[in-house]
């Protein structure tokens, strides 16, 4: 397991608002201290998150876009695009590929962050699984090459290398970041999406604390001496 230098650029492509700081929210408050800028890209509008019988699938969309805004700020990200995909209904089309396409040559990120989409071990929800897939796909090589949606190119955006992926939710992490000093962080960035989560304080931030800490003894079994910590699978694409 290695550690990773903050990136200069970084963007997430997150399938549902509160994945986000749910995942890596700890490395995105990390690296925006440190001065990297991020984007977030929120592939669907998450409007079939309630148990609630009295929402409908219009408020709640809005209520999640208001949540994830304040929680993107929170974590220090710069910008927040909407795909405003159905929650539940993305799929591995050439329109959503080119609109991630679109973001990494406009963006140009040193590094993507996408969910993990193979798992063994479990069953993921499918918009994770389709986001992170054509999220890699997005990165290599739709985006390096030129002749891969050329409209791009009308539109004054080049080409863009990205130099690798890191996949958050893996089941075999090879990257590990500390993320002690913005623990607290991360769980008022999490606690901005009140539609998801139980108003209880303490609940929330035993949520956050917990995983932070079994990912931190999954790293010390490779030497890492942390307390709280998030795990990757790097996937480069350039050396």
């Amino acid at each position: 397991m290695e550690t990773i230098d903050t990136p200069e650029r970084a963007m997430l492509v997150i399938p549902h608002p509160d994945d986000g700081e749910s995942g890596p929210g700890g490395s995105v408050a990390k690296w925006s201290r440190d001065g990297s800028r991020i984007l977030y890209v929120i592939c669907t509008n998450g409007d079939k998150g309630t148990s609630d019988p009295e929402m409908t699938s219009e408020r709640l969309a809005a209520i999640r876009e208001e949540e994830q805004l304040k929680a993107a700020a929170t974590a220090g990200a710069e910008e927040v695009v909407f795909l405003r995909y159905g929650d539940g209904e993305l799929e591995d089309t050439r329109e959503f590929r080119g609109r991630l396409v679109e973001q990494i040559r406009r963006w140009k990120p040193d590094v993507v962050l996408a969910t993990d989409p193979v798992r063994n071990e479990g069953h993921g929800h499918r918009d994770h699984r389709i986001s992170g897939r054509v999220a890699m796909d997005a990165c290599f090589p739709y985006a390096r090459d030129r002749l891969h949606y050329p409209e791009h190119l009308v539109w004054g955006l080049e080409p863009h290398k990205v130099g690798s992926v890191l996949l958050w939710g893996s089941e075999r992490p090879d990257v590990v970041v500390d993320i002690a000093d913005v623990i607290e962080t991360k769980m008022q960035a999490l606690a901005a999406h009140e539609s998801q989560l139980s108003s209880d304080t303490v609940r929330i931030e035993g949520f956050v604390k917990r995983r932070a800490e079994a990912a931190a003894e999954r790293a010390a079994e490779h030497g890492y001496d942390l307390t709280y910590a998030e795990l990757f699978r790097r996937i480069n694409f350039r050396r």
